[in-house]
């Protein structure tokens, strides 16, 4: 198959979200004083290849499984649809999202070399959520929690921790806001999923919730983020300059007002969802800045 299918197995516009946070975790250690630009690019080709393994292995064991087949596609949810179409074999999806996985591991074991063994600490854990997310995670009612401790506070205090080689809070809490904006965006995602995700036996919030409740917990978890990077500022773990990441509000209160307002109605949600994308984008992005 071309590289246009497999560029759209691995799911090429939402790995933006990964040097996103590797930048940010970086950038608040050069607020600190520290930065080696090869380690930072590692880091970046580290982060995504664990990337691309959560997104190829999550599309295997969906289609194994039979949720994909069930499922409500949307832009932002519902997977590639590359195996549904027939595109790729299951065999040569397993095997890229597996290799990803270890690619992702062997430049992990070169960081621990460069740097400290706790690299490869967070690494193993990346790659083990990565491997047990849909088949184990998911199922246990603990998706959201994991991508959002694995998407913030753990991959912005190991890219803390390349910079610096120190384990430090500061670097975890960093991560706070960022966590909680990457939960919400997998929360509002599995809103179209419901029936598809309850039938392969998952336990995402909005099945256990159901989704006006769902959309509520949304907005709260929306308000936690953005006042904990506010409270992270005050508390001089982040410097002034990260209240531009608030301007991710302004997207986050659109894709909240939708949410609410149409949790019920996929259609309608699917605006507010790529709102929900721009939030999460540009909060650690600007924050950066």
């Amino acid at each position: 198959m071309g590289l246009k299918v497999w560029l759209a197995e691995v799911r090429v516009p939402f790995l933006l979200l990964t040097p996103d946070i590797v930048t940010f975790g970086t950038a608040l250690a050069w607020f600190r004083g520290y930065f080696n630009p090869w380690l930072f690019a590692v880091t970046v080709v580290g982060a995504l290849l664990l990337h691309i393994a959560v997104n190829v292995l999550n599309d295997y064991f969906d289609y194994v499984g039979g949720v994909d087949l069930l499922t409500r596609r949307t832009p932002f949810s519902g997977g590639s649809g590359i195996l549904p179409a027939g595109l790729l074999s299951p065999k040569s999806v397993y095997f890229l999202g597996v290799a990803s996985l270890l690619g992702g591991l062997a430049v992990g074991a070169y960081l621990a070399l460069a740097v400290g063994p706790w690299v490869l600490a967070l690494g193993l854990v990346g790659a083990a959520t990565a491997y047990l997310y849909t088949p184990v995670l998911t199922k246990l009612g603990v998706g959201e929690l994991s991508t959002g401790l694995n998407f913030g506070p753990l991959m912005v205090l190991g890219a803390y921790y390349v910079q610096t080689g120190r384990m430090d809070l500061e670097g975890f809490l960093a991560g706070i806001p960022v966590g909680l904006l990457v939960a919400n965006l997998l929360l509002l995602n599995e809103f179209p999923d419901i029936e598809a995700d309850a039938r392969g036996g998952r336990r995402t919030i909005p099945i256990l919730v159901g989704r006006p409740a769902a959309a509520r917990i949304f907005a709260a978890v929306h308000v936690l983020a953005f006042l904990s990077l506010a409270a992270l500022v005050a508390s001089g773990v982040l410097p002034a300059g990260a209240l531009l990441g608030l301007v991710g509000a302004f997207p986050a209160f659109k894709a909240v007002s939708g949410a609410l307002r149409h949790s019920e109605e996929i259609e309608a949600l699917v605006p507010f969802m790529a709102a929900n994308v721009q939030a999460v984008l540009i909060t650690p992005l600007l924050a950066t800045v």
